[in-house]
């Protein structure tokens, strides 16, 4: 059955969100095992797809949500991050590739049989996309050379989120395709679509980090991975607004968690309802604790009214690519900061009972403190000032490794 004969799918993105609201106590229990035993995010994932989340980002044209322009419908994308990611970390992590890798997919230069088999693939399969494009610590670049019918890839990627589901999910892997002087000063930028099962894909299974454990960012080597023809395509980075929405995603990651971090706090207390010191009865009667609660409630609606004003931004068609890469920047700092506060004093609230193993409320601060390591927020302030002093937008890469 095609995507366009079912039934069951949400009717508009507003349906959505409120699938993925709905389901976000169990992920958020789901998440709880994730974390304590290191496992793929697989029970939510499958969830996320009995919501329609994945349509948010498929062309109408091929049974999504998704119509207009490169970014329309960005604001409930992220908005739909904020809730995954607030259930948890992992889950919201290895999401964000479906959020935005079809994006660039659904625009590139792919046959449409390709097109409409992806289409098929992530809304009624829940086929999982990796990111597959660091290469930190390899020893060098992975290649690609033509050969009859396709090309072949070879070589190290050493991040590789949202692996662990395996069989046919989906490696969208950045590589320079050598020309016939096999120079790599004269290759071009390409990317493949890997399946993670093809012949000639290793997997290390090596990622055991203290935060964000179920993302399964693990190292993959090619190994003269054949892809077909009409599987790859030249890749580039011509879209003037793609540095802000990836700030936007990193922003909602942030947020999320530390939304999920509150709230699991705020539950807590409710159920035992006792105050910080003895002269307060209960956590109601508590102003100490009512002043903390408020702060961090109040910083949290300012970091997610400022990310989602800035996503909606983003979809109208004369935005100022210049402005909104900076407030995407601004954003994922403002979100970062509050992620990291609120997950490192919920604690203060909830004292030593709540770090029993049984509830790792730690989870929330060793997921956000992890992905905060992703790139520098120092260098994120420092390309804001000098924007600040300048009035112009310097050059990203220059602040941003890739």
């Amino acid at each position: 059955m095609t995507t366009l004969e079912r039934e069951d799918l949400a009717k508009g993105r507003a349906e959505v969100l409120a699938r993925v609201r709905a389901v976000r106590p169990e992920m958020s229990e789901n998440g709880v095992r994730v974390d304590a035993e290191g496992i793929d995010v697989a029970e939510n994932m499958e969830l996320l797809r009995e919501t329609g989340v994945n349509r948010l980002s498929v062309p109408a044209e091929y049974g999504g949500l998704w119509s207009g322009g490169m970014w329309s419908g960005w604001r409930d994308t992220i908005e739909a991050l904020v809730e995954i990611s607030a259930a948890d970390g992992s889950t919201g992590m290895c999401w964000t590739n479906n959020a935005i890798h079809p994006r660039r997919l659904f625009t590139a230069e792919l046959p449409d049989e390709t097109k409409e088999q992806l289409a098929d693939e992530l809304v009624n399969d829940g086929r999982r996309l990796v990111s597959s494009n660091s290469e930190a610590g390899a020893r060098g670049p992975v290649t690609g050379r033509r050969v009859p019918g396709g090309i072949v890839v070879s070589g190290t990627k050493t991040f590789n989120t949202n692996s662990g589901g395996g069989g046919r999910d989906l490696l969208v892997v950045g590589f320079a395709l050598l020309g016939p002087d096999a120079d790599l000063a004269t290759a071009t930028r390409h990317e493949a679509l890997v399946r993670l099962d093809a012949p000639g894909v290793r997997q290390a299974h090596d990622w055991d980090n203290m935060g964000q454990r179920g993302t399964h960012s693990q190292t993959i080597t090619y190994e003269d991975v054949f892809v077909p023809d009409g599987w790859h395509f030249a890749s580039t980075l011509t879209d003037p607004n793609a540095f802000g929405a990836g700030m936007l995603v990193h922003a909602a990651l942030m947020q999320g968690i530390g939304e999920g971090a509150f709230d699991a706090a705020v539950g807590y207390l409710r159920t035992l309802n006792r105050g910080s010191m003895p002269k307060f009865p209960t956590a109601l009667e508590d102003p100490l604790m009512h002043r903390q609660l408020g702060e961090m409630s109040s910083e949290l609606a300012a970091a997610r009214a400022y990310l989602l004003s800035v996503a909606a931004w983003l979809e109208e068609p004369e935005v100022d690519p210049r402005e909104l890469t900076i407030h995407g920047f601004r954003s994922k700092v403002a979100s970062n900061r509050v992620s990291l506060e609120v997950t490192g004093r919920i604690h203060d609230l909830t004292g030593a009972r709540s770090t029993a193993n049984r509830y790792r409320f730690d989870r929330f601060w060793r997921n956000a403190r992890t992905f905060a390591t992703h790139d520098s927020i120092d260098a994120k302030n420092a390309l804001i000032g000098a924007y600040e002093l300048s009035g112009e937008l310097p050059n990203v890469l220059d602040y941003f490794r890739l």
